[in-house]
């Protein structure tokens, strides 16, 4: 009975077929250079539709004109010559979704990268609507750096935009990766996106990810220097698109831009190539947009929407320290706040080079851990104090005991903060470092021994209170008699050391 419905219903599909021809309108090429082609002949275009040359190259419509387009070429500019064949696919930019795309390397169209098959179910455009703001709930959830000094004084939540800017060679990936190899305890899907970058750098970060076991849920899309600028353009909105298929289904996901100072560069070199007008350091005028567009897309959605989101960390690098350039200035008013790298703290060894004075989060002590919340309260003030005494300090020999004591306690807690690359820190650890750092425990530790003695801290204090860990790495929370606790076995450890 059943094969009788099957062959009725493939007996009707036969019957009400009606075979004609696939019309395909076909334009010409009348200019390519430079990765550039104008067209002529090939009406009712869409913005970011793909394109196909003869002998299969593909280009993105960028410009449109009542007769044609301009259209800027993904790859194989080479090949495509004045007269040149065209046709629409009426196809937007698109990029595949879904699981299958954890621990892969992608480009920005959805060709992988790392040598293997690629089977996706989904697509999504690259250009997607940014959620509505009734879509959305305020930020209330952290997302954990693993960086005492991210984490104590620049909280960032779920759903925040939080931009680390810096001049080159200062630490701004390090931070970033850092804090997708910290993920690996937590729920979070990861996209690393990379723009422009040399591609031994963008294997030395799929090398990190790796060895750190953080590839298992980290997607990585990848557009380098020698790819063309469309691509590069692109990169950043597809992989947007791949953390949006995560977001809907109720994850939360961390994306990783680095960086858009280079984003905003190959868009400028589009936009001057097809011959539009320049503004303020030769940028169109709509480079605001090309920035706000997608970061906004990063979003907390409300529970009725699935609950889902999406927390940026857009890098953007900054020539000399100058964060009120044009570029820099811009994607500041987007974000929630910065984490400023300053090189003149780098270079003196402090690493993570956190300029505490110029970073800010935005969303702040809402979204922080209620134990992290209890003990990092006055960090930031104290460390101000310090660097302002510092410069005083440097002029005199002669200081008063009262000044003295806090030159030591401000060195002793910029020593603190200092951490080693690739080693993020729980939630306990943290909140232990504060506590021993109030208590004096580091008094006296030269800085060279810092590295060492933290360790060791860390070690005997996990032994001597494994359950207070446990209650504060799973809950967030320190209940009065853990924070006893936890005071005791500080005290217990530091009169061992004198002794």
């Amino acid at each position: 009975m059943e094969n009788m419905k099957i062959s009725a219903f493939l007996k009707n599909q036969i019957n009400s077929f009606h075979p004609g021809p696939v019309v395909y309108r076909k334009g010409t090429v009348v200019k390519s250079g430079d990765g550039v082609v104008r067209v002529n002949q090939l009406p009712g275009r869409l913005y970011g539709e793909l394109l196909e040359f003869d002998g299969g190259v593909f280009g993105m419509v960028f410009d449109l004109d009542e007769d044609g387009a301009g259209v800027v070429l993904l790859d194989g500019d080479d090949r495509v010559k004045v007269g040149d064949g065209v046709k629409g696919t009426d196809v937007v930019a698109e990029v595949p979704v879904g699981k299958e795309l954890l621990g892969r390397v992608i480009d920005p169209i959805g060709r992988p990268l790392d040598g293997k098959p690629l089977e996706a179910n989904e697509f999504y455009p690259a250009e997607r609507p940014a959620p509505a703001i009734i879509d959305r709930r305020p930020v209330d959830t952290p997302m954990m750096t693993g960086l005492l000094s991210v984490d104590s004084m620049i909280p960032i939540g779920r759903g925040q935009r939080e931009l680390i800017i810096g001049d080159r060679q200062t630490g701004k990936t390090t931070i970033a990766i850092d804090s997708i190899i910290n993920q690996k305890n937590s729920d979070m899907v990861c996209v690393y996106c990379a723009i422009g970058q040399k591609a031994s750098s963008v294997a030395g970060v799929i090398d990190t990810l790796t060895k750190a076991g953080a590839m298992k849920y980290t997607t990585v899309v990848a557009a380098t220097a020698s790819d063309s600028p469309a691509m590069q353009y692109l990169a950043p909105y597809c992989a947007c698109s791949v953390a949006e298929y995560f977001e809907a289904q109720g994850k939360d996901v961390l994306i990783v831009y680095d960086d858009l100072s280079k984003h905003a560069v190959a868009y400028r070199t589009i936009s001057l190539l097809l011959l539009r007008p320049p503004g303020r350091e030769a940028f169109p005028g709509d480079i605001f947009y090309l920035h706000s567009r997608l970061l906004e897309r990063s979003a907390c959605l409300s529970h009725e929407n699935g609950g889902g989101s999406i927390t940026a960390l857009p890098i953007i690098e900054t020539s000399a320290g100058d964060i009120s350039a044009y570029i820099p200035t811009n994607v500041i008013s987007i974000t929630d706040g910065q984490i400023y790298l300053e090189s003149d703290l780098f270079l003196s060894g402090v690493r993570p080079a956190v300029n505490t004075g110029l970073s800010v989060s935005r969303v702040g002590q809402a979204a922080q851990y209620p134990a992290m919340k209890a003990v990092s309260g006055k960090l930031r003030i104290e460390l101000s104090q310090y660097r302002e005494m510092a410069v005083f300090a440097r002029f005199g020999s002669d200081v008063d005991p009262a000044t003295r004591r806090m030159l030591d306690r401000g060195e002793t807690l910029v020593n603190v903060f200092k951490q080693n690359r690739n080693a993020p820190y729980s939630l306990f650890d943290e909140v232990s470092l504060i506590e021993a750092y109030k208590a004096d425990y580091f008094a006296g530790v030269k800085s060279k021994e810092f590295p060492s003695e933290i360790k060791a801290f860390l070690s005997a204090l996990e032994e001597a209170v494994p359950e207070i860990k446990k209650e504060v790495n799973e809950s967030g929370k320190m209940s009065d008699e853990a924070k006893t606790g936890l005071e005791e076995a500080i005290k217990k450890l530091a009169d061992g050391k004198k002794s």
